[in-house]
């Protein structure tokens, strides 16, 4: 699929990539991180005494340094990347024990970690672990507004009738413990949700909304909020990259063509936006200065874009492929630190507009990016 250039490049990141997780993985051992302080990893699944700590072990971010993990276990073959992915498993158990901070997010928490972990070693655990995560993401569904409510109550009020993009990334899990347990129950419920979302957050030119609130007791679109973009109606751009890639993953769960038709359209809208220098904003919607981007959107973009292009026929395949490439040797060429100064592998995430902690490390855009180029070479583990 890919030219000799393009195999040369991805070979000498994958070198790169292993060589800074091969120290990287042993300093942060014990630790699960978010983003990093002066270089070093932060660590998410430090104590906190208050007991509730939906910032910290709960946090929704907590499953990509697992997922990394297992990327290089699968990679490398070496014993001590399934070691360290366990640890931050067993730490996450703190989770069900709190109950309290557990959002919809859990898809993101335990795909790549318990469900990886059962998928690779046959871990009754983790597939314990797993099933308990996927069931509380199905008690998470409104019925008579077919979706998955976000979150529970946040400082913005009422949060009853919101569903959010970020969600198609956690139906996953729903469609493995329906095929697990061979109960249709979860996948019926992955299914209503992402009709939901085709219906109700893509818009006729491919954009999406980041958030979209529903009568929580009657069913019915209500309003649309503009979430961790620019503003309402505007264009969150990792929120496009959870519609492209999310829609993908609900299309190889299923094999329904809506689901990929779905993915294309969104797909189509965000490669139209692509500046010429492959760095992506925040918001394809913002003001043109400041200059805020996110390499985090960049990197998932990518992997969706790859998991189109091998889906669709040899005609269509390089639309999807040349625009992930350019986004990914951009990444590699300028938004990427390959040195031992800093335990992070991508600069200038940003994980909201209007967040003053714009351009810094973020754990998901390292794993995606990770996660990306591994397609790129054939024969990856697929986490989701």
């Amino acid at each position: 699929m890919l030219e000799q250039q393009d195999r040369l490049w991805v070979e000498s990141v994958i070198q790169k990539l292993s060589n800074k997780m091969n120290w990287v993985s042993e300093k942060s051992r014990e630790k699960i991180p978010y983003t990093t302080k002066d270089g070093t990893h932060d660590d998410r699944s430090a104590d906190n005494p208050s007991g509730y700590d939906a910032d910290g072990i709960c946090w929704w971010t907590n499953g990509f340094w697992g997922g990394m993990m297992w990327l290089m276990h699968h990679e490398t073959g070496e014993e001590r990347y399934r070691e360290i992915a366990e640890i931050s498993e067993a730490k996450l158990d703190a989770c069900f024990e709190q109950f309290h901070g557990l959002h919809h997010d859990v898809g993101f928490m335990w795909l790549p970690t318990s469900v990886a972990n059962y998928r690779v070693t046959g871990n009754r655990e983790s597939r314990k672990r797993a099933l308990h995560a996927a069931s509380l993401l199905a008690g998470r569904f409104n019925v008579v507004g077919s979706f998955i409510r976000a979150w529970d109550d946040l400082e913005e009020g009422d949060t009853r009738g919101w569903a959010i993009i970020d969600c198609m990334f956690n139906i996953p899990l729903l469609y493995w413990a329906s095929k697990e347990t061979n109960d249709p129950r979860y996948r019926q419920i992955a299914e209503r949700h992402a009709d939901t979302v085709m219906e109700t957050f893509v818009r006729p030119d491919g954009s999406v909304h980041h958030i979209v609130e529903f009568d929580p007791f009657h069913g019915g679109f209500v309003r649309a909020h503009g979430g961790q973009g620019y503003g309402d109606g505007s264009s969150w751009t990792r929120g496009q990259t959870w519609g492209l890639y999310g829609f993908m993953m609900s299309y190889r769960h299923t094999g329904n063509e809506k689901y990929l038709q779905t993915a294309q359209r969104i797909a189509h809208y965000f490669i139209a936006n692509i500046p010429e220098s492959g760095i992506i904003p925040i918001d394809f919607r913002q003001p043109k200065e400041p200059a805020y981007e996110d390499s985090t959107a960049a990197a998932i973009a990518a992997c969706g874009l790859i998991e189109i292009a091998n889906a669709v026929g040899e005609l269509e395949r390089d639309m999807y492929l040349r625009p992930a490439l350019k986004l990914l040797r951009r990444l590699d060429e300028s938004r990427a630190d390959w040195s031992e100064s800093s335990d992070a592998i991508l600069t200038h995430g940003s994980a909201a507009y209007h967040n003053p902690n714009r351009h810094t490390s973020i754990i998901y855009g390292d794993y995606y990016f990770m996660e990306a180029i591994f397609k790129l070479k054939g024969g990856d583990l697929y986490l989701w």
